[in-house]
Parts: structure tokens; C-alpha cells; sequence
């Protein structure tokens, strides 16, 4: 049997046991259930699930996910189809041939998922970043062998961010494919030990902040210009970017090039979730940035918040009426992936 052909069988068989490992409920449930489409919503591969045992982490790793929790949680909030996405600590541990065997074989399970589940699954595919070699074979994979709805990256690998000169050819093969990037945070090694507060968590202000050094990298660096078919989805609402914005204006006059027509005029064409930030601080900060179309229903799930207490938190925030929560919810995904539509 050709490499392939085994392959092509083991994902075959993967899609079967995933198909039958649901309820019978669980699964009938999502027909009635046409509304909201999750982007940030997380799994945990076996071979993740292995490669990140032992390793330091950010937060405690998702390691218990099975696909079930995922359909029951979706169907309780009104949630139609989820983008999946690896999560931290991410996939790079120093070894390039071993990350680049984890990406395929969380993509292949990842697409394995979809085949079994079309309708309420899609997959933005890891890439073994900072290899840039095999981040460009990667793609090439998921968007060819494996009908990928777009990529997923972080914010910063081995302290280098992404608007870095050396990640430009993979920019550029994802906006010659018109690529939908969603980009998660991390904590860069600058800052995973700093001394917090007691209770304080590394993540909670450095996620934030790792965000707001990627969307500045790939502003500042001129890849946001350079590469305009590359929709960007950026976690948490941007960050701590929506406050910053007017102080990190001031320095787009020193960098014409790069930033034409200024910072802000690049943050309006990019897409911003909700996860983590369904609240009234963050979205009233965003939505002086952004109108209400570049912004796209997410919840972390897991292990953040259930797609039920996003899609409330939304609700009671008061800034948003039918047309713009439909807009959130599932609309201006559409937009970006057509086949959930």
C-alpha cells in the first residue's frame, strides 16, 4: 500500500470512528441549529495531545477535548459549525522535523473531523512556523490534499513576530491563495516569568499583548499593505491594540511606506473576535476602530467560555441590535468562508 493509499485509509477509518463515536441525540441536534458560527474554537489531536505532555505551558492544555464535547457545547449555544484550531503551547519545541510531522498529523485529524462532520466543522490548519521550508510544504497540503478553510498561526514564535522579514515567503503564499488567517496569542519568551501578582496569570496580560506586537509587525513591517488578500482574524478583540491605537498612530507618520494610509486604515480591514472580550470594555473600545462587520462570533472553547455564555454576554452588552448580532454571529464569517453559508 503506497504512503497515500495508507494515509487515505487511516483517514477514512478515523472519519468512521468519529462519525459513530457521537450520540445519535448529539448528532440530530445540530440540524435545527443554523445560526452562529464559532471561529475560535479549539481541538486536541491525539499527536498534540502527546507532543505537549511535559512541556511548560501558558495555561493547562486542553488535553481532555474530545470531539463530542465540542458538537454538545455548539448545540447548546446555538452555535451551527466551528473553525478548529490548535491552541498553546503551540507546536514548535525546538525540533523542525518534529514539528513539521505534528502539524501534518494535527491537520490530517483536524480534516478528518470535517469529513465526518462537513456541516458543522471547519479547519484552520497549523503550520510548523518558524520553519519556513516546511510551513510553505504545510500549506500547500491542507489547502490541496485536505480542503483547509484557511490558517492558523501565533502571534510570536522563539520571540520573533509575525511582520518578521524571515516569515515573508509564507505571506506571501498565503495571500497568493487568498488566505483567512486567524492568529492566536502567546506569551514570548521575554515574558513568561515575570513576577505578577499573586493570581495573576501570564496569560491574562500577555496575550493581550503579544497581540498587539503581531498586528503592529504585520502593520509596521508593510506585510498588511504588501499582502492585502490575507483576511486576518485576530483573537480577543485585538488585544489591548483598540486602546493603544491613537498612541500607535503617532508613529505610522514616521513610516509612510509601510503604512501609506496610516495604522488605523489597516485595522479597519482586518477581523477582530469575541472571544475573551464579549464585554462592554473591549467592544466599545473596538467598535471605535472598526464597524460592526469586521467583527465575528469566537469563544476559546475549550478551554475558554461555552458558546452559550459568549453568545449572552453579547446580548446583555446593549451595543448591538438584531441586525448587528446577526452580522456577529454568523454573516460576516459567510463572508470570509462561503461553504458554511
Amino acid at each position: 500500500m503506497s504512503m497515500f493509499d495508507r494515509r487515505k485509509f487511516i483517514r477514512s477509518a478515523l472519519a468512521t470512528a468519529l462519525a459513530t463515536r457521537l450520540p445519535p441525540s448529539v448528532q440530530a441536534q445540530g440540524m435545527d441549529n443554523p445560526r452562529r458560527i464559532d471561529v475560535h474554537h479549539h481541538f486536541a489531536p491525539p499527536a498534540w495531545v502527546t507532543g505537549v505532555r511535559g512541556r511548560p505551558l501558558l495555561n493547562p492544555a486542553n488535553t481532555t477535548w474530545q470531539p463530542e464535547h465540542s458538537i454538545e457545547d455548539m448545540d447548546e449555544g446555538g452555535v451551527a459549525a466551528a473553525v478548529i484550531s490548535i491552541t498553546n503551547p503551540g507546536l514548535w519545541f525546538g525540533d523542525a522535523a518534529q514539528t513539521r510531522r505534528l502539524a501534518r498529523a494535527c491537520n490530517e485529524y483536524g480534516a478528518t473531523l470535517v469529513q465526518a462532520h462537513p456541516t458543522r466543522f471547519g479547519l484552520f490548519a497549523a503550520l510548523p512556523l518558524p520553519d519556513v521550508e516546511g510551513s510553505l510544504e504545510e500549506i500547500a497540503y491542507a489547502y490541496d490534499t485536505l480542503n483547509a478553510d484557511g490558517v492558523g498561526l501565533f502571534t510570536s514564535y522563539n520571540d520573533v513576530w509575525l511582520g518578521n522579514p524571515a516569515f515573508r515567503p509564507v505571506m506571501e503564499e498565503l495571500n497568493r491563495r487568498n488566505a483567512v488567517v486567524t492568529v492566536h496569542p502567546t506569551a514570548a519568551d521575554c515574558c513568561r516569568n515575570l513576577q505578577y501578582a499573586p493570581g495573576v496569570h501570564p496569560s491574562r496580560i500577555e496575550y493581550g499583548t503579544d497581540t498587539t506586537r503581531a498586528i503592529t509587525g504585520i502593520a509596521f513591517s508593510g506585510d498588511a499593505a504588501r499582502f492585502p488578500n490575507i483576511r486576518y482574524i485576530w483573537s480577543h478583540a485585538g488585544g489591548s491594540v483598540p486602546f493603544l491605537a491613537g498612541r500607535i498612530e503617532n508613529a505610522a507618520a514616521g513610516a509612510t511606506e509601510a503604512l501609506p494610509d496610516g495604522f488605523t486604515s489597516e485595522l479597519r480591514k482586518f477581523y477582530y473576535d469575541t472571544a475573551g472580550a464579549a464585554n462592554r470594555g473591549a467592544l466599545v473600545s473596538l467598535l471605535e476602530l472598526v464597524a460592526t462587520s469586521q467583527i465575528v462570533f469566537g469563544t476559546d472553547f475549550p478551554p475558554g467560555d461555552t458558546s452559550a455564555a459568549v453568545a449572552r454576554a453579547l446580548d446583555e452588552t446593549g451595543l448591538f441590535d438584531e441586525n448587528d448580532l446577526r452580522a456577529i454571529n454568523r454573516d460576516n464569517v459567510v463572508r470570509l468562508l462561503p461553504r458554511f453559508a
